[in-house]
């Protein structure tokens, strides 16, 4: 099929790869020059694992192509809306401005017959009202169909995601709708992909439903930490027995520094606010979940001043500051925003992330910035574990005392065993551990 994607950012540009790869004819549209340069040259403009490879056979294919000019959607069938809807400066709403701005850009060039596809994440009603506007300028139907992306196994979530969810409207025009999509993602669903066929309103929902439960199951298993701490109890020790219950599951009660991104803590804030906007009290509990899940940053701050006679002027060493491993996201990222705090109490802290020193540095360019982890390391009066990369959870305590002035070690992720730090004479701190 003849696709366009508007917004080729994080979502955006995955998406147009995966559908190119996949054998669709797709042009990804951006209003930022430099973003449609490196991708018409093979280059991400961030780290996603196995995005590179599929952009760069899409490209060879001659199936994929990117463009700054609105007017290059003209002649696709469909048309995917896939930008931001960050939260609004000065209130916990989602700011739907660059979703508006996309539809808008696209009603000079729709045909009769096309189908603009919804992916970004938006409040609910926002989907009927756009559908209006699609019809009355240019007798084209809309359908929304979220995204359900994991950063760091996006394109995986892309061709082969655990579910499909279209949102289309009522009658005739939602069976076109839905037979355009099958189209689409024809070669997921001959492999038994499930697909749902919805209303807008619970399209819309799904999304934001599913973010919030996993904020809610996270912010959990870290109010369980604050008890363990408090009983001397083992947080990861009660995750493994709760979690072998079906009913709740093991995935996500790994209890740390919290979650991050550009997704959840947006996601949750922007629910509540709608639900708010709709008279309903529904959701209020998720201004706890929040407020649970910004306490860990504050806790891993207390630990370094209770391990540290003076933070001012301490060497801290910072491993990882991206929101999550596989990733260079650090969007409220828990882990950047503790070695800022650390930094402005004074402390000399030297960060290394696999890959995403270079997106942090533009947000703290005050932080020192190493290439490896032993730079990191050397010299420093304590270590801090805030990203759960592979190659921290490997490193062994005779590796790191050989480089540390200082045998302390804040593991705010729970990657390693208390016991084995500590019989290398590493003061050891983790969060919800004995």
């Amino acid at each position: 099929m003849r696709i366009s994607v508007i917004g080729c950012g994080y979502l955006g540009a995955v998406h147009a790869a995966c559908m190119a790869d996949l054998g669709h004819e797709v042009v990804g549209i951006d209003v930022d020059p430099r973003k449609i340069d490196m991708l018409s040259s093979g280059h991400a403009p961030f780290f996603e694992p196995g995005l590179p490879e599929a952009l760069r056979r899409a490209l060879d294919s001659g199936r994929l192509r990117f463009s700054t000019d609105p007017a290059d959607a003209a002649g696709s069938q469909v048309h995917f809306v896939a930008v931001g809807t960050p939260q609004t400066a000065g209130s916990d709403a989602a700011d739907l401005t660059y979703v508006d701005a996309a539809v808008q850009g696209l009603l000079p060039h729709l045909a009769d017959g096309d189908l603009v596809v919804g992916k970004s994440t938006v409040p609910v009603g926002t989907a009927s009202r756009l559908a209006d506007l699609v019809r009355a300028s240019s007798g084209a139907e809309l359908a929304w169909n979220p995204e359900f992306l994991r950063e760091g196994f996006a394109v995986a979530d892309t061709v082969a995601p655990d579910r499909f969810v279209y949102g289309v409207p009522s009658g005739d025009a939602g069976e076109r709708a839905t037979a355009v999509l099958d189209e689409v993602y024809a070669t997921a669903l001959a492999t038994g992909t499930p697909r749902l066929v919805t209303g807008y309103a619970t399209a819309e929902l799904v999304k934001v439903s599913a973010n919030a439960f996993l904020a809610t199951k996270i912010s959990f298993i870290n109010a369980m930490a604050e008890i363990a701490e408090a009983t001397g109890a083992d947080v990861t020790q009660l995750a493994d027995a709760i979690g072998h219950d079906a009913r709740i599951g093991r995935r996500l009660l790994n209890a740390g520094l919290g979650f991050g991104g550009g997704c959840l803590p947006k996601d949750i804030r922007a629910f509540r606010a709608r639900s708010r906007e709709l008279g309903l009290e529904s959701l209020d509990f998720l201004a706890d979940v929040d407020a649970v899940n910004l306490r860990r940053r504050d806790r891993v701050v207390d630990l370094v001043g209770e391990m540290l006679d003076e933070v001012r002027g301490a060497r801290i060493a910072v491993l990882g500051v991206a929101f999550k491993p596989d990733s260079d996201d650090v969007r409220d990222s828990p882990a950047l925003d503790v070695a800022r705090r650390l930094h402005a109490a004074g402390a000399d802290v030297v960060v290394h992330d696999p890959e995403a020193n270079e997106t942090a540095a533009r947000l703290a360019p005050d932080l020192g910035y190493v290439d490896d982890v032993p730079s990191a390391l050397r010299g420093a009066e304590l270590v801090l574990v805030l990203t759960e990369w592979k190659q921290f959870k490997a490193l062994r305590p005779a590796e790191v005392a050989a480089l540390v002035s200082s045998r302390r070690i804040v593991d705010a992720r729970n990657v390693f065993d208390p016991a084995e730090w500590r019989e290398a004479g590493f003061e050891f701190r983790g969060l919800g551990r004995p």
